[in-house]
């Protein structure tokens, strides 16, 4: 059977375009992959379409349309859910209009479906009393402890991502002064961050027990499994998870999730309290884009607005005057 013209173009949007020209990570290419997943199930299950079938010519404005409204119905997809679909949609047709100009009207009818608007929530981050607590429970006296001590020290200290983390070899740490850990963003950017003092001793101390502190160590990765294998991303939650279980009988207010992105925005929101400019928080944190830092400064202003309703006075005006009873002001008003 020959090929049609979609599956030619994302077979080369995916492992062409996006991982040789675009240079982006593995994870993101499995974002967009998972996105045709989809598609290719709502062409087949609700379409009618077989997926060895499908052309470019059928995916017009009133398709994408109706796959989005299939993601909300059926799967029961978030708005910000369905703004990722048609956002990886949108780049894979602005790939389509410059390999084929004829079909460039067709593109860009698909470009101009806009993105959903939804409520932004705000950025839930943990108490510093909640950190402690947290960072408290590994015991120390097990190499597994220990462990897991360091990798939750280096998750809030760095603010990593917890891909950047998973990705963090031997050989990304650096003692000379200033102490600092390389890592691997978005857009695969790199960048350093600095390290507390007391983040540099529990690294120092777990690279020699691991041999971890030669030259010919510096390709193994940072946090390792039993297996002597890199940690997952799943590992990784699922080790602070445990170790937030244990910490709620001191803590209560833990009775909640906690991610380790959330562990992310408690390092950019305790940077912010301690007066460090956005700016700086922006490229500490690796953001792209300055608006997702402000996020912080939101969450901030909300966070002393409620303070400050606990502390206010009941206002000493009960009624409101009323303009209309000010017959000076109407004529003036009517004059205009």
């Amino acid at each position: 059977m020959k090929p049609t013209d979609f599956s030619v173009h994302v077979t080369s949007f995916l492992t062409h375009y996006l991982a040789a020209q675009r240079n982006v990570s593995p994870n993101t290419i499995k974002a967009y992959r998972d996105v045709f997943t989809l598609l290719l199930r709502f062409c087949r299950d609700v379409q009618g379409i077989a997926p060895e079938k499908l052309r470019l010519e059928q995916i017009d404005v009133s398709f994408v349309e109706a796959f989005l409204d299939y993601l909300e119905r059926e799967r029961k997809s978030s708005p910000q859910t369905r703004n990722h679909r048609l956002a990886a949609l949108h780049a894979f047709f602005r790939y389509v209009q410059a390999e084929e100009p004829a079909r460039m009207l067709q593109c860009q009818k698909i470009l101009a479906i806009p993105l959903r608007r939804h409520a932004r929530p705000t950025v839930a981050y943990l108490s510093k009393e909640e950190l402690a607590a947290i960072l408290a429970q590994p015991d120390l006296r097990t190499p597994e402890g220990r462990r897991d001590a360091v990798l939750l020290s280096v998750l809030y200290d760095t603010g990593a991502r917890v891909q950047e983390l998973v990705d963090l070899s031997a050989g990304d740490v650096r003692f000379d002064p200033p102490a600092q850990i390389r890592l691997l963003g978005k857009g695969r950017k790199m960048r350093a961050v600095p390290l507390m003092a007391n983040t540099v001793q529990l690294l120092r101390s777990h690279l020699q027990d691991n041999h971890l502190d030669h030259p010919e160590q510096f390709d193994k990765p940072l946090f390792q499994n039993a297996r002597h294998e890199r940690l997952t991303r799943s590992g990784i939650r699922y080790i602070l998870h445990k170790y937030v279980v244990l910490a709620r009988s001191k803590c209560p207010s833990l009775n909640r999730t906690v991610s380790p992105h959330k562990l992310r925005h408690t390092k950019g929101m305790h940077l912010l309290q301690s007066g460090v400019s956005l700016d700086m928080i922006r490229d500490f944190l690796g953001h792209v884009d300055a608006k997702t830092t402000q996020i912080y400064a939101r969450a901030n202003l909300e966070m002393k607005r409620k303070a400050l309703e606990k502390i206010s006075e009941p206002s000493l005006v009960q009624t409101i005057p009323s303009w209309q009873q000010n017959k000076d002001l109407l004529d003036w008003l009517r004059s205009l």
